[in-house]
């Protein structure tokens, strides 16, 4: 597939000479930096996992250069962190057994200013177009990192300009940068995590350079999927030992309700919740 920038990867883990194509994709994983997939979209890579007939195909958008680097990697420049970033992100697909895994290599101030966001829009595009999957796994609007919430924008105005025959059938928001933990339970799509814990350990470890280089986001989020099959229901046991909370934004795709009202709807919903229970 030919993207935006000359930059920009594309690769398929089981066919590196390019003769499969990404439409046998049923589960797509669209993130902003190398690694959000492999913490936040790990159920549509285990749903997808040793299947032929279901595949994870993933998307990075950003270049990965301004990641916080100590230790071996705090000499390392930008071109440098570029280059471990694309290598660790193909090693994830590799382990994954994706469908295809595309990186797009835009810089994250693409993704945060809406005038210079219409190339990853163009991007993203082509490759809904190419992969047409049922699923997709993206960031929620409520995650605090300005450049996932502009990944999270540039998909949606792609999806708009689908004909609505060719639009995904779900549109599923996961948490990186801010947990879902607050959502009232009503409003939790409420995904389990427990088969193939070995592969979630191997993807989350795969990215050294985050991982040795300041960020231990291998343990956080491990932590963060223990705690919420815990914590989900205080009056009975724990019916998955991990799980990940994500929003339905499928409602989005028909471009009759408006992002601002979407998010306005569940954040009243929770202030109705916590001042309910308080009075």
């Amino acid at each position: 597939m030919n993207f935006s920038s000359t930059k920009a990867d594309f690769f398929i883990p089981d066919s590196p000479n390019g003769e499969t194509t990404p439409e046998r994709t049923t589960h797509l994983g669209i993130g902003a930096h190398q690694d959000d997939l492999e913490f936040m979209a790990l159920h549509g890579i285990l749903e997808c996992f040793q299947r032929t007939d279901r595949w994870f195909g993933a998307v990075t958008c950003t270049d990965g250069a301004g990641s916080s680097r100590t230790g071996p990697y705090a000499t390392f420049t930008d071109e440098q962190m570029k280059e471990v970033r694309v290598q660790e992100q193909r090693t994830a697909a590799v382990i994954g057994q994706y469908s295809f895994m595309a990186q797009l290599a835009h810089p994250s101030s693409v993704a945060k200013n809406a005038d210079q966001r219409i190339a990853m829009i163009d991007d993203l595009e082509a490759i809904l177009k190419a992969a047409q999957p049922e699923i997709v796994y993206t960031h929620n609007p409520f995650d605090k990192h300005a450049t996932h919430i502009g990944v999270f924008h540039a998909l949606l105005a792609a999806i708009l300009r689908l004909p609505e025959s060719e639009r995904p059938k779900q549109l599923i928001g996961c948490e990186v940068w801010r947990g879902l933990d607050w959502l009232p339970d009503a409003l939790k799509l409420v995904l389990p995590l427990d088969g193939h814990p070995n592969l979630a350990a191997s993807l989350n470890g795969v990215f050294d350079s985050q991982i040795v280089g300041g960020k231990r986001y291998d343990l956080a989020v491990e932590g963060r999927r223990l705690a919420n099959a815990t914590f989900f229901d205080s009056h009975s046991s724990d019916a998955a030992q991990r799980i990940t909370y994500t929003l339905d934004m499928t409602e989005l795709m028909s471009g009759e309700v408006s992002l601002e009202d979407f998010c306005q709807r569940i954040l009243n919903h929770f202030n109705q919740e916590i001042l309910g229970g308080i009075r």
